[in-house]
């Protein structure tokens, strides 16, 4: 009888467990740029496409893994013409593999709809760095791939909408450490205090 009563409550953990697991692919578009302190910089914003997979754990209360892979940059500028800085103009391109960990909730389930919000930390790790430089004209490349961090720390928040078996949602991301080191230009130390932020839609499809 204890056997028997053992199985029966693996088995409806089990059903509930398995109800409460969704998972499958997505895809998305992200705008990033690395942000400077220094007023005589100034940094572009880069677009691209994300593409990934997701896993979301709960119902009402959920939490959700994802992978994604993406590529995040700018391009930063200086005119040269404050403190004897030379001009710079360097092309910054990070192919990254991101993954969060978010914590959501749904404040609206109209049954074929509901409405969702989320928030949690990021891990980034960087695998192809590319930087293109402007020469000629006094331009100089102040920034190696050796200044560029291999690990990004990031906290995302944002807003989501489940239709049917589609997921869209929307996030703001921001860095919480300096991607690029400080470096030397003109024989000087630069504190370029970079940091990433951006937005970022994508759309997923539950498979299961």
């Amino acid at each position: 009888m204890k056997r028997i009563a053992l199985i029966l409550i693996t088995m409806l953990a089990v059903g509930s467990l398995s109800a409460q697991i969704s998972f499958g692919p997505k895809i998305g578009y992200t705008t990033s740029k690395l942000s400077t302190d220094r007023s005589d910089i100034t940094s572009d914003l880069k677009n691209s496409f994300l593409y990934g997979a997701f896993v979301r754990l709960g119902t009402k209360t959920y939490i959700q893994p994802e992978i994604n892979w993406y590529t995040s940059g700018t391009v930063f500028k200086s005119p040269g013409i404050q403190g004897g800085l030379s001009p710079i103009e360097q092309e910054i391109s990070l192919k990254s593999i991101q993954i969060p960990l978010y914590v959501g909730h749904k404040i609206a389930d109209l049954k074929l709809v509901n409405i969702r919000v989320m928030a949690g930390p990021t891990a980034t790790i960087v695998v192809d760095k590319e930087i293109e430089s402007k020469s000629g004209g006094g331009f100089i490349a102040p920034i190696k791939e050796a200044d560029i961090s291999d690990l990004k720390w990031g906290f995302q928040l944002g807003a989501g909408v489940d239709v049917l078996m589609f997921t869209l949602d929307l996030h703001y991301y921001m860095g919480l450490n300096k991607i690029i080191k400080d470096v030397e230009v003109d024989g000087s130390t630069v504190k370029f205090d970079s940091r990433p932020s951006g937005f970022m839609v994508s759309l997923g499809w539950k498979i299961f």
